[in-house]
């Protein structure tokens, strides 16, 4: 008697909206991630990822093209460098955000709100940069980065390496490169100056590649459907 009593009392009484969507997000979240392994779902994770990175790079590249080539640009950049450090407090922002609050950069329109902030800021600041120096030489850094990119998305498509694995040496690898930047500020040598860049392109490429493999495959890190703008 009272298992058909039950038995009725869920056809007669549902659960509301409200309380399946409540239980749903650790569920779905687990189903999402269960499921990465699904082809179909990877190929459109994949695709949903890259064009948001593409469309990212077209305005980041418009904006240091801008900046690189308008002189009365450069010559407002220069007066207003307050504008820089409001950037770096933005994107600082932002990219905490992302990363500590799972809530910001899964749930839709913030996690948009928030990548659109990150790539203003990051973009603003690239481009103040870029006015600094030459047009040839922001060119070779283009092209460099460009080259090497698409080395390391090649290559970590098709190696078995699980660069994954490496986070804890990037971990120290990114505080000795911070305190190197502290003593280049008080010290500046050209060698010093070239092994800082290489020191720099080393650590991000490495970065570039174990990111990489977190999209394209399930390694020990998984991500779910849901981390497209992470």
């Amino acid at each position: 008697m009272a298992s058909k009593y039950n038995e009725s009392s869920l056809l007669n009484h549902p659960p509301t909206v409200e309380g399946a969507v409540e239980a749903a997000p650790s569920d779905m979240r687990n189903f999402f991630a269960s499921n990465l392994d699904n082809d179909t779902i990877r190929r459109h994770f994949i695709r949903k990822v890259f064009a948001i990175v593409g469309v990212q790079l077209l305005f980041t590249c418009g904006i240091v093209c801008i900046f690189t080539y308008s002189p009365d640009i450069r010559t407002f950049l220069l007066k207003t460098p307050a504008l820089s450090y409001s950037a770096i407090g933005l994107y600082t922002f932002t990219v905490l955000a992302l990363s500590c609050c799972g809530e910001i950069r899964r749930r839709h329109p913030w996690n948009l709100i928030f990548l659109a902030l990150l790539t203003l800021s990051l973009s603003y600041l690239l481009g103040v940069i870029a006015s600094s120096y030459e047009t040839s030489s922001v060119l070779i850094a283009l092209g460099s980065t460009v080259a090497v990119t698409f080395a390391i998305i090649l290559f970590v498509s098709q190696t078995r390496i699980d660069f994954t694995l490496c986070y804890g040496f990037l971990l120290v690898l990114s505080t000795v490169l911070f305190m190197f930047g502290i003593f280049y500020i008080f010290y500046h040598d050209r060698i010093l100056q070239i092994v800082y860049g290489s020191l720099g392109a080393l650590l991000f490429s490495i970065f570039l590649a174990a990111d990489t493999q977190l999209i394209l495959a399930n390694h020990r890190y998984g991500l779910t459907a849901e981390d497209y703008i992470f």
